[in-house]
């Protein structure tokens, strides 16, 4: 069971839990940062695109230990560029299962390649 970890006295976000409980695990997975690469190796197209293709590698990646997106309870997001923070938000916001999971933003310089624009990294339980 997962409980978000959202107390008054410390800073909250809609888009993401402070923390989470989780009790009784019987799994843990961890999930290497995925970027906007489709399978066939094409890289998409902007910040939008890749978000949400980041997020599908993220799903395939949980879908092959048999578990899916509402088992996750951290994201680690490395963005290449602070304006893209709001595309950011709204093309990854129906990939997050409520309660929210606990969130760690990072802006940076680069990622592996120049043409990738996100990378999301995840650990999941059950």
């Amino acid at each position: 069971m997962f409980t978000g970890l959202n107390p008054r006295r410390a800073q909250t976000s809609p888009f993401h839990s402070a923390g989470m409980l989780v009790t009784h695990i019987h799994q843990l997975a961890t999930v290497s940062g995925q970027v906007g690469v489709r399978p066939d190796g094409t890289v998409g197209q902007g910040i939008v695109e890749q978000t949400q293709i980041a997020f599908e590698n993220v799903e395939a990646v949980l879908a092959e230990g048999r578990l899916d997106l509402g088992a996750v309870i951290q994201y680690t997001i490395h963005l290449t560029d602070r304006a893209h923070i709001a595309d950011f938000v709204r093309a990854g916001s129906p990939f997050l299962p409520e309660p929210r999971p606990a969130c760690t933003l990072l802006i940076q310089a680069g990622l592996a390649s120049p043409d990738l624009l996100v990378q999301i990294e995840a650990l999941a339980a059950i």
